[in-house]
C-alpha cells in the first residue's frame, strides 16, 4: 500500500519573498534516494480535510541532502502554510520520490537545455546540478522566465553555479515586467521567443536533451519550437506544474444494464488483489477509494504521475494526460485519476507502476 513517511524539517530558507526551500531529514534515508527531476507528495490535515500536494526536489543527486522548493500560491492552503507557519523541527509526511521527468543522456559530452518558468525551476535545478557534477564534459543552458528579478527563485544559487561551472553553464533570464539591456531577454517563453533564441543564442543541432517545466501553454510552445528546429521528440521531456484541464471529464451516458450491473474491476496494490464493482462514470481512482482501498494520488488533474497504474485487461480512456510519455501509454500505463472504463471488465495494477 502507498505509505507516507515522517520527515523532519531541518532548515528553511527563503529564496524569494513568496518561496521557501525546505530541507528534510527522512527517518529512512534509503527510501528517499531520488532521481534528479522527481517530486515528493506531501499530505496534511486542514480543518478535517486531507490535502495532498506535490513539490519537486531541487537538490542535486550528489548534494547529500533532500530539499524541495515551495512557492506560495494565492489561496493555496498548503503552500501558504509552508511559507508562513512551517518551522524547523516540525515533522511532515510525504511519499517516497516519484515521477518520470528525468532521463540519462547517452552522449559523452552532452549539451543539455532546460526551459523553466517560475517555480518550474525546481526539478530543472536538480537535473542541472546533477548532470554538471557527474559529467565533467557536460554543458547546460538554462532559459528561465519570471516576472521580475525579485521573483527569480534560486537567483543567488544560479549565480554561484555559473561561477563554479564557468564555461559549462549558461543562464538566460527572461523577464516580463522589467526591461533588459538586450530586447531578446524581455518577454515570455513562447514559440516566437524560442525561435529568436535558436537563431541567436542556442544551436538546436547541438542539444542532446531538453527539459521543460512550466505551464501547459509554455511547455507546448517550447516543445513545438524545438521539434520545428530539428530536435527529436524523444529528446524532449516535459513537466507541468499547472493545467487548464478539468479534473475529470463530463459524465458519459450509460445504459440501464451498466447502471444496474456495473463494471467488474480487479486492482492490485501492495501485493494484494481486490475485486470490486464500479460504474462507467467513475475513474479508476474514485472506484478504488470508494472501495476502501488507499491508492496513491496527489493532483487529480492528470498533471503529476502519482496515481499511475498499468492496465492489464480491459479498455480505458484518459480524459487528460500531461504526465505520461507516449511510450508509457503504449505499454498500458494510465493516470487512474483520469481513466474511465470502456469495457465490461478492467484489471489494473499499481505495483507494476513502481508503487
Amino acid at each position: 500500500m502507498p505509505q507516507f513517511h515522517a520527515l523532519k524539517v531541518t532548515d528553511l530558507a527563503k529564496t524569494t519573498r513568496d518561496a521557501v526551500v525546505v530541507t528534510l531529514a527522512p527517518e529512512d534515508g534509503a527510501a528517499f534516494s531520488f532521481a534528479p527531476g522527481q517530486y515528493l507528495t506531501f499530505r496534511r490535515d486542514f480543518d478535517g480535510d486531507e490535502l495532498r500536494r506535490s513539490y519537486s526536489i531541487c537538490a542535486g543527486r550528489d548534494d547529500g541532502t533532500l530539499q524541495v522548493g515551495i512557492k506560495r500560491v494565492d489561496g493555496g492552503a498548503f503552500s501558504s502554510w509552508a511559507n508562513t507557519e512551517l518551522a524547523v523541527g516540525d515533522i511532515v509526511e510525504a511519499m517516497v520520490p516519484m515521477g518520470s521527468f528525468h532521463a540519462e543522456t547517452e552522449a559523452d559530452a552532452p549539451h543539455i537545455v532546460g526551459f523553466a518558468a517560475g517555480s518550474g525551476i525546481t526539478p530543472i535545478l536538480s537535473i542541472l546540478k546533477s548532470e554538471l557534477a557527474q559529467n565533467p564534459e557536460a554543458t547546460f543552458t538554462l532559459v528561465y522566465g519570471n516576472r521580475s528579478i525579485h521573483s527569480i527563485m534560486f537567483r543567488d544559487e544560479l549565480a554561484d553555479l555559473k561561477d563554479l561551472y564557468m564555461g559549462r553553464l549558461s543562464v538566460i533570464h527572461l523577464l516580463t515586467d522589467e526591461s533588459q539591456d538586450i530586447d531578446l531577454f524581455h518577454g515570455r517563453i513562447d514559440g516566437a521567443k524560442c525561435a529568436d533564441l535558436f537563431r541567436q543564442w542556442i544551436d538546436v543541432s547541438t542539444i542532446s536533451m531538453a527539459y521543460i517545466c512550466g505551464p501547459e501553454g509554455m511547455a507546448e510552445d517550447v516543445s513545438g519550437a524545438l521539434q520545428k528546429h530539428g530536435l527529436e521528440k524523444a529528446r524532449i521531456r516535459r513537466e507541468l506544474f499547472a493545467s487548464s484541464q478539468p479534473g475529470r471529464a463530463k459524465q458519459r451516458p450509460k445504459s440501464d444494464a451498466e447502471a444496474r450491473q456495473g463494471i467488474k474491476a480487479r486492482v492490485t496494490i501492495g501485493g494484494e488483489t481486490r475485486t470490486m464493482t464500479m460504474t462507467q462514470d467513475m475513474t479508476l481512482l474514485e472506484a478504488a477509494r470508494d472501495n476502501a482501498i488507499d491508492p496513491p494520488f496527489a493532483c487529480c488533474a492528470g498533471v503529476c504521475s502519482t496515481c499511475k497504474a498499468k492496465v492489464l485487461e480491459g479498455e480505458v480512456e484518459m480524459a487528460a494526460n500531461h504526465a505520461l510519455e507516449d511510450y508509457e501509454v503504449e505499454q498500458g500505463y494510465v493516470l487512474t485519476c483520469q481513466s474511465y472504463v470502456k469495457s465490461e471488465k478492467v484489471v489494473f495494477d499499481y505495483d507494476q507502476a513502481g508503487h
